[in-house]
């Protein structure tokens, strides 16, 4: 992905206040999400982490009015996100869930030009602000040349930076991104976390759902740690991330050292002697 670029020539949608209070969300049975109240810092880098099932993704759909909770509010500028129309919330908060699909035969240009259609009304159609949106989006996420490509021969990795591009194509605020290193490489997780943090510094704010601990620790403002469904602690990287958290929240002994390069806390786990003694799957 090539850094440096501005997103595009557009305005940015102004700043984004999002937060739960007393936020229970379930799929019809056992909550999964439970009594949850945070506020994200606006313009923050948040990344959210916990061990599988703990109830990230659903925290992060119920953010993005993809679920309506059991009880609770989602709270967007203060007003309950669920006051707002779809497409009028659509122009504040961009989802990046996990595993989209992209519908059968069309083109990366295309997929990515659904992230205009929130700014689209009867009074205003398609411009050439959309355009430059949408090219730039493109830029951004190293698809240019791959623009007429049909995005269901691209390749895991490239499909991913498509979905990408179309929620930066959208110009929010704010971006909630569900495990989005998913199906990348290695160099290419470390690329989009670096567009992560640019475009926090350029003043998005930004949620993250991740696995890697030691991503979580380099690129986020602030850490979001939950277990159960569960908030149970938050704050900078180097107040949440202790050797006594990892044990208790991932079931994993570790010392905690300085990253040599950024100096943000990196997990160093304990050998693992005993095969199956991780909790949870």
């Amino acid at each position: 992905m090539e850094k440096g670029k501005p997103l595009s020539t557009g305005t940015v949608a102004e700043e984004t206040g999002l937060g739960a209070r007393d936020l229970t969300v379930s799929y019809g049975g056992a909550p999964v999400v439970r009594e949850v109240s945070l506020d994200l810092p606006v313009g923050g880098l948040t990344v959210v982490i916990g061990p599988n099932g703990c109830g990230k993704s659903t925290l992060i759909k119920a953010l993005a009015r993809v679920l309506k909770p059991d009880s609770g509010r989602v709270l967007l500028h203060g007003r309950d996100i669920w006051s707002y129309r779809g497409r009028q919330a659509a122009r504040h908060v961009a989802l990046l869930p996990q595993n989209p699909i992209a519908p059968d035969g069309i083109t990366v240009h295309g997929l990515v030009r659904r992230g205009r259609y929130p700014h689209h009304t009867l009074l205003r159609q398609w411009s050439p602000e959309d355009d430059d949106a949408i090219n730039a989006a493109l830029e951004r996420t190293g698809l240019a040349e791959l623009a007429h490509a049909q995005a269901g021969e691209l390749s895991g990795g490239q499909r991913q930076r498509a979905w990408i591009a179309m929620v930066l194509a959208q110009q929010t605020g704010l971006l909630l991104l569900d495990e989005p290193t998913t199906f990348l490489d290695i160099a290419h997780q470390y690329d989009l976390l670096e567009l992560c943090k640019e475009l926090h510094h350029e003043g998005r704010t930004i949620v993250a759902v991740l696995h890697d601990l030691n991503q979580a620790a380099r690129f986020a403002s602030h850490l979001v740690v939950m277990d159960q469904g569960r908030v149970v602690k938050e704050g900078a990287p180097s107040e949440v991330l202790t050797a006594e958290l990892v044990h208790d929240v991932f079931g994993l002994p570790c010392d905690i050292v300085p990253d040599p390069r950024t100096a943000t806390p990196m997990v160093v786990p304990h050998a693992r002697t005993a095969p199956g003694a991780r909790r949870g799957g």
